[in-house]
Formats: C-alpha cells, sequence, structure tokens
C-alpha cells in the first residue's frame, strides 16, 4: 500500500466518525445554530475577498481543491460537530463550508508554508488526534520506503560487484550537462560537501559512480574508494585530490575513457541514492583537444543513458534550454521524457519570472518535471573570504532559502529547492528500482542456475575458498618441509661443506706451492741473475728437516686455511643451500604456478635463517679456534686425508689437461705449438725466425699460447705431485713438511666436522622446526584477506574456482535480497 493510499484510508475512516457525531448534535440548543450562520457569512465575506486575487493564483490550486472536494461534506459534518448543530441537510450549509475550505486553502497556498491545516499533498488536516495518528502513519511508511531504497541501492552495488554480470544491475540517477552547467555543484550540493575536482580543462575525464549511504552511526560524511582499497576518508580536499589525479591519469590523447570510478560516501545527512557523474558535455573542441572528443564522450556518457537509468538534465537557468546539452542528449534516449528529472540551475541570475516559465515544464515538458535550485551562494568578492567545503554548504542552503522565500510568490508551485530535489530523486529512484525488481529477480535466477550449473560440472560442487586453498598450501609446504629434511641432514652438510673447503685447499696450493713451473734454461738462466732464488717445487722430494723455508711456507698456507673465516663461510654455505634447495622444491611443486607465494615461502625461510646467522657464525668460529693454533694428526686421519688428497690432485689434472685439449682442438695443434714454443724463445733466434714466418700473431692467440703454457706446466707441476704423494715418503704424518698436500687435506677435514656438529644443531634443525611456524605467521596470520586472495588466485585453475564459486554465493545472496525487497514492498502496497 502507498503512502498516499494509506492517507486516503485513514481520511475515510475520520470522515465517517465525524458523520456519525454530526447526526447526534440535532437536539443542541439552537443558538449554536445561530453562531454557525454568523460563521457561515464570515466565511462568505473571506471567500469574495479571495475572488479578488489574480485568476492566475486561483488556477493554481484547482489541483489542490480538487483534492479537497471530496471530503466537503465530511468536513462540513466536523464543523456542525463543533458548533453543536446539525446541517447536514442544508444546501447553503454545504457551499459555506466549501467556500471556507478553498478560502482557507489559497490563504496557505499564498503564504508558502506547509505546515498547520494543511498536510504536504494539499489536504485539509483533521483534529489534532487524527492528524497525530496519520503522521505517525505516514512516518512509518516513509521510513518503510527509506528502508527499501537503502535496499534496493545494496542490491545494486552486490550485483555490480559480480565479475561477469554486466546485464544484472538495478537504475542509477546519470547525471548529465554541460561543462558550465553547474553538474558537479548540484552533486555537492546533495552530499554537502566539496569533493569533485573543478577546472578549466576537462578534468571530468571519467565517470563517477557515486554511492550515497545514508548511514546515522556516522558522526559526519565518509568518503570510501573500494576499488583502491581506501576507507573512512574524512579530508575532502583528499578525496578531491584523489579524483582529480585519477581522471587527470586519463592520456591528453584520449581526453575521455569509460573506465568508471567507484566512490561511496557515507553519512547522517545524505539521502540512500545511486548516482553516475559523466563528463560534461562540450560545443566545440579546443586547440589541443582531439577532434573526436564530441563524439568520444557523446559514446561514453551514451552507455549509462539507456533504460532502467533515470536521466538528471542539468542545465543552467542564463541559457537557453533549446540550446541545452544536457535535454538533447537526454532526448536522444528518452524520446519519450519518460525518465528524465530537468534541474534548472543559478535561478538567481535570471529574473523570477523568467525562472518560473523555465521551471513550469511547457516549453520542453518532462514527464517528471523540473526542479530549480541555486547550488552556489554569491561570491564574497575575496579569495581570503571565500568558503569552502561544509561552509559553503551552509551558505548555499541559507543563500537558496533566502532567495526562495523572497520570491515565494513568483514560485508557488512549482518544484525548487536542494531539498525538493533530493526527496524528488529518493521517491524517483525507488520507484525505478521497483519496477525493475520483478525483471531483475528472473534474470538473477537465470544467472544463478547457469553459474550452479558450471560449478557443479567443473568442480564437483566442491567448496573452495582463498582461506582453505591458503590453510591447504600450508599443510602440504609442511609435508614437503619434513620430507626435505629426510634427505637434507648432517652428511649433506658435510659434503656441502667440504666440498667448498676442498676448493680452498686447491686454491692456497696452487697460490703457494704451484705458481712455479718446472725449471727451463731460460728460466734457471733468469733465476741465476736474480738476488733470491726461490726454491724449486723438485726440492721437497728431498727437504731436509733444518729446512725452514718449506715450515714456514705450510704455516702460512695452514694460517690462510683456518683464519679465512669458516664460521661466516660455512654458515652462508650453508643458508644459501637451504634457499637453493627450496626453490628447487617449490617448482617441483604445485606452488610452481605461484610466483607471489613463492616469494613470501622464500622470504620465511630467509627470516628463519637470518635470526640464527650471527649466533651459529659465531658458535663455529669459537669452536674451531684451537686449529688457529696448533693441529695434532692422528695416523688415521693422515691416512686418509692423504687418499683423498690424491683423488682431488688427480681431479685438479683431468681439468688442466682437458682444458689443454680444448686449447688444441680451438686453435689447432701445429698453431699451438708455434706459438708456445715463440713465448718460451722469443728473445733469441728461435723467437724472432718464428715471428718472421709468422709476420707475428695476433693478440687473441697470444693470450691462448700463455694459456696453454701455463696449463702445460700445471700438468708437469700436478703430475709430479700426484707421484709423491703416492710414494712412500708420503705415508708418514711427520713428512708433512714434504706433503703440504696431505696435511692441508688434514685441516680442511677437521675444520669440516667441528663446523658440521654446530650447524647442524645451531642452525639446520632450528631451521626445521622454525621454518613451518614461520610459514603459519605469514601465509595466514600475517596476511590480509586482499593478500591471500591474490595468492590462491594466482593459479588459473584456482583462480576459476573461487570466482565461479564466489559469483554464485554472490547472486544467491542478492537473489535473497531481492525476494526480501519484493516481499517487503508487497507488505506495506
Amino acid at each position: 500500500m502507498s503512502s498516499l493510499q494509506a492517507r486516503t484510508t485513514v481520511r475515510t475512516i475520520s470522515f465517517i466518525g465525524l458523520g456519525k457525531a454530526a447526526s447526534k448534535t440535532v437536539k443542541l440548543p439552537a443558538y449554536i445554530g445561530g453562531g454557525l450562520a454568523a460563521a457561515g457569512s464570515y466565511v462568505m465575506y473571506k471567500f469574495e475577498q479571495v475572488q479578488t486575487f489574480t485568476s492566475d493564483k486561483l488556477d493554481k490550486m484547482k489541483g489542490f481543491a480538487g483534492n479537497i472536494r471530496d471530503g466537503i461534506g465530511s468536513i462540513f459534518g466536523r464543523g456542525g460537530r463543533e458548533n453543536g448543530k446539525d446541517n447536514g441537510g442544508s444546501g447553503d450549509g454545504d457551499d459555506a463550508a466549501t467556500a471556507g475550505v478553498a478560502a482557507a486553502a489559497v490563504g496557505v497556498g499564498f503564504d508558502g508554508d506547509d505546515e498547520g491545516n494543511l498536510n504536504e499533498n494539499g489536504e485539509i488536516s483533521d483534529d489534532d488526534e487524527d492528524e497525530d495518528a496519520e503522521r505517525e502513519q505516514e512516518q512509518h511508511l516513509d521510513d518503510a520506503m527509506v528502508n527499501l531504497t537503502k535496499q534496493m541501492i545494496e542490491i545494486r552495488s552486490l550485483l555490480m560487484s559480480i565479475d561477469g554480470a554486466t546485464a544484472l544491475t538495478l537504475p542509477a540517477i546519470v547525471v548529465i550537462g554541460s561543462q558550465s552547467s553547474g553538474k558537479s555543484s548540484v552533486l555537492e550540493s546533495i552530499v554537502g560537501q566539496e569533493f569533485l575536482p573543478k577546472g578549466s580543462n576537462m578534468v571530468t575525464r571519467r565517470p563517477i559512480e557515486l554511492t550515497l549511504v545514508n548511514d546515522p552511526s556516522q558522526a559526519a560524511e565518509v568518503a570510501e574508494f573500494p576499488a583502491l582499497k581506501l576507507y573512512n576518508m574524512t579530508d575532502f580536499q583528499q578525496v578531491q585530490k584523489i579524483l582529480r589525479d585519477l581522471n587527470l591519469a586519463v592520456p591528453d590523447e584520449e581526453t575521455v575513457s569509460g573506465d568508471p570510478i567507484q566512490l561511496t560516501i557515507r553519512s547522517p545527512k545524505v539521502p540512500d541514492l545511486s548516482l553516475v557523474d559523466l563528463p560534461g558535455y562540450i560545443q566545440v573542441e579546443a586547440a589541443d583537444q582531439p577532434a573526436s572528443l564530441k563524439e568520444k564522450i557523446r559514446e561514453v556518457c551514451g552507455r549509462y543513458l539507456d533504460e532502467p537509468n533515470i536521466i538528471l538534465a542539468i542545465s543552467s537557468a542564463d541559457v537557453d534550454l533549446a540550446n541545452s546539452s544536457a535535454l538533447r542528449a537526454a532526448k536522444r534516449s528518452d524520446p519519450k521524457g519518460e525518465r528524465t528529472i530537468g534541474v534548472i540551475t543559478k535561478l538567481d541570475l535570471v529574473s523570477p519570472e523568467d525562472g518560473r516559465a523555465l521551471l513550469t515544464n511547457r516549453k520542453y515538458p518532462l514527464k517528471m518535471g523540473y526542479v530549480g535550485v541555486i547550488t552556489r551562494a554569491p561570491n564574497s568578492g575575496s579569495i581570503f573570504r571565500r568558503k569552502t567545503g561544509s561552509q559553503a554548504y551552509l551558505a548555499q542552503q541559507s543563500f537558496e532559502k533566502s532567495y526562495f522565500k523572497d520570491n515565494k510568490e513568483e514560485f508557488l508551485g512549482t518544484s525548487i529547492g536542494t531539498k525538493v530535489l533530493k526527496r524528488r530523486l529518493m521517491k524517483v529512484l525507488e520507484s525505478s528500482m521497483a519496477r525493475a525488481l520483478k525483471p531483475m529477480h528472473d534474470k538473477v535466477a537465470n544467472e544463478l542456475e547457469e553459474a550452479s550449473y558450471q560449478f557443479k560440472v567443473e568442480f564437483n560442487d566442491r567448496d573452495l575458498t582463498s582461506e582453505k586453498y591458503m590453510a591447504q598450501t600450508i599443510d602440504n609446504l609442511k609435508l614437503v618441509v619434513k620430507e626435505f629434511s629426510e634427505r637434507f641432514g648432517r652428511p649433506e652438510l658435510k659434503s656441502l661443506l667440504r666440498s667448498e673447503l676442498d676448493q680452498r685447499v686447491l686454491d692456497l696450493l696452487a697460490q703457494r706451492y704451484w705458481n712455479k713451473p718446472p725449471v727451463t734454461a731460460k728460466k734457471q738462466q733468469q733465476e741465476q741473475q736474480s738476488e733470491f732464488n726461490e726454491p724449486s717445487l723438485e726440492e721437497l722430494a728431498n727437504l731436509s728437516v733444518d729446512d725452514s723455508y718449506w715450515r714456514r711456507k705450510l704455516e702460512l698456507s695452514t694460517a690462510s686455511l683456518t683464519k679465512l673465516g669458516v664460521g661466516r663461510l660455512s654458515t652462508s654455505l650453508v643458508s644459501d643451500a637451504l634457499l637453493a634447495e627450496i626453490g628447487v622444491m617449490l617448482d617441483n611443486s604445485e606452488l610452481r604456478t605461484h610466483p607471489g607465494m613463492k616469494d613470501a615461502i622464500r622470504d620465511a625461510a630467509a627470516a628463519v635463517l637470518v635470526k640464527r646467522y650471527n649466533s651459529t657464525s659465531d658458535q663455529v668460529e669459537n669452536c674451531i679456534k684451537p686449529y688457529k693454533y696448533e693441529i695434532d694428526v692422528e695416523p688415521r686421519e693422515w691416512t686418509m686425508s692423504r687418499q683423498h688428497a690424491v683423488g682431488l690432485l688427480r681431479e685438479e689434472l683431468k681439468q688442466c689437461n682437458d682444458a689443454y685439449r680444448d686449447l688444441k682442438r680451438t686453435v689447432g695443434g701445429n698453431k699451438l705449438k708455434q706459438i708456445m714454443t715463440f713465448l718460451e724463445n722469443e728473445d733469441n733466434s728461435v723467437g724472432e725466425s718464428i715471428a718472421k714466418e709468422n709476420i707475428g700473431f695476433s693478440p687473441g692467440l697470444m693470450l691462448r699460447g700463455k694459456e696453454a703454457l701455463f696449463l702445460r706446466d700445471r700438468s708437469i707441476l700436478l703430475s709430479m705431485r700426484l707421484k709423491f704423494l703416492r710414494s712412500s715418503a708420503c705415508k708418514n704424518k711427520d713428512n708433512k713438511y714434504r706433503c703440504p698436500e696431505a696435511f692441508m687435506d688434514v685441516v680442511a677435514d677437521k675444520l669440516t666436522q667441528t663446523a658440521v656438529l654446530f650447524l647442524n644443531v645451531e642452525l639446520l634443525s632450528d631451521f626445521y622446526y622454525s621454518f613451518p611456524r614461520e610459514l603459519e605467521s605469514k601465509l595466514s596470520s600475517g596476511l590480509t584477506k586482499e593478500q591471500i586472495d591474490a595468492y590462491a588466485k594466482e593459479d588459473p585453475k584456482v583462480k576459476r574456482h573461487i570466482e565461479l564459486q564466489e559469483k554464485k554465493e554472490l547472486l544467491e545472496l542478492a537473489l535473497g535480497k531481492i525476494e526480501d525487497v519484493m516481499a517487503l514492498r508487497k507488505q506495506i502496497s
């Protein structure tokens, strides 16, 4: 039941009651009848006065008086009851009552006051008790309507959030107008805040989908940008800046874009409305604007002007409506003018008579009529006194109210004022949404049926959310980490560290022992000319017990190995190896399609390792400190290290020979031999002869020749040392100075054994304990809902599953809300 129907029902009951009361007053004293006659004469006198007013004002009241005419008899009956006499059969009394009511109605209309004896529909009120009851019922109905509108706007927002359901939408109010029509000011006066970007260079380049939510729980206006994840913004200058930046982000060569900006404003003062602010129409493109700009604006706006949307066509009062871009655009999409509300701004810039002519809806009629507003108070003349924000809104409201009050007679019978516009928009939007509910119900039901079918076929109705997927992922990761811990333990640590230390031993041996090639005639001659001749490596085979040179060389080599920072070296080595293994593990798991999640897991592993890095490296360094001063070697250790050193040298010799063969294949055997011979004899006649024959060698060939000489000499040295290590001279640990390769291997083994003990306890075991818990913290409680969604939807299949399920759930929710609203409408209608 509508509010008008509700009021009619209450009125009928009141009239019947009054009729019965009037029939009981027949026996009242006759002197009351005389008083009633006097009152009738006075009413006739007032009626004659009223008839002297202009016919224009009486015409304005025809519709109003028509609404009253049906209740005239009952009104007269109430008058008879109040005066103590039954006047039911008096024709003169009927006329007098009619005249009195008309006079009262016209008088109130002239005063421009809708209080007192008139309700908002122009009907005369009953006594105070009936009026209170009626107002209470009207308030109840209004509250119900507001609640309906709020719910339908929520449904519209819900439908807009469903991906792939573009056909599912409820009506919105689309605001159109030229750049100078005051379009932005109308929206700001509805909100009560300045928040829209302004400027002369096409600052509104994208549609702004504005949702107003009446929220009594808010202390003031609060803005939200859902797509940007910005909420609870109370600084509307910042809102204006964000809107400006989002609009100006559209390239100048495009100027306008159809990609909408979603903005929600919650306030206890705003009405529940769903609005779309579109780029303003232009008459002529500027020199720096594309020639197709007018057509682009028309195309972007045209997408929103189709049914079922309501068009709010903004036109300035100081521009002829024949030139109104908004009305022309509205006429193209709404030829009959059934979905268009005209808004005339800047009424204070024209005379009240001209303003009234614009609002009477005669020249360019619209079914929903026109509303006149003044959206800005006159400037004070100084930029320092210019009001902004809520002050500007209060100034606008005050000026608008004052202007229309001063010209109330000229604007009588028209719709004027921002408050009237708000009420009109709420009612129009509610009725438009109500008409669209049933068709939308059918569309949502069909869409839900299709989504449910796809969900069953593709995923067998298996429930999956981002949170559930993340929980499953964490559980799977814990199992994988457990399996990894069984594969990567103490033996792997030892092998990893020993391999690194072996390479360091080889580097030290090469630096201190193998850096001198075998003695040649040329080298022997050079050494004889030198003041200091370093002993050749061949002398190690016949080293005397008192030879301090080779003793000192071994001590320095050992110190270099024990003092190279084994603590940090081993800790870094193991940490890097763990991170690398985790990377391989992730690449071979179902997480290979989740780059973001893989990074998060690596970060979690790195965080655990970083916490233990310093303490572990310090512990290892402290434990190997004794080896920096003295190293005791057991016979068994010597034997094993000697065998290990033989293997290392054999591998080193193999790599040298392989590299030398590769050079021969690349350069050519004969050519390489010539270059090597030249390099060895470049200062004698042999070298000169070779150079003449080849007319010199290129720098590249010379470099390769030097490399070949180095590899040849290194191979000779390694073969010699390998032979000596295998001999009986190196079987005894007392010959460590003659067999530095074996002794250095003993040191590397001791360092490895000691470091592994603490690496296993301090780093590896702690990592396997803490890593799953760090994963739980980072991937569960440490992530926001948006981050979990983003990680889960990195996998295309998971994304499809979750989005289809979310779509199905949103459609179910929307369908339920639509059915609830339809039931509620049925209750109050």
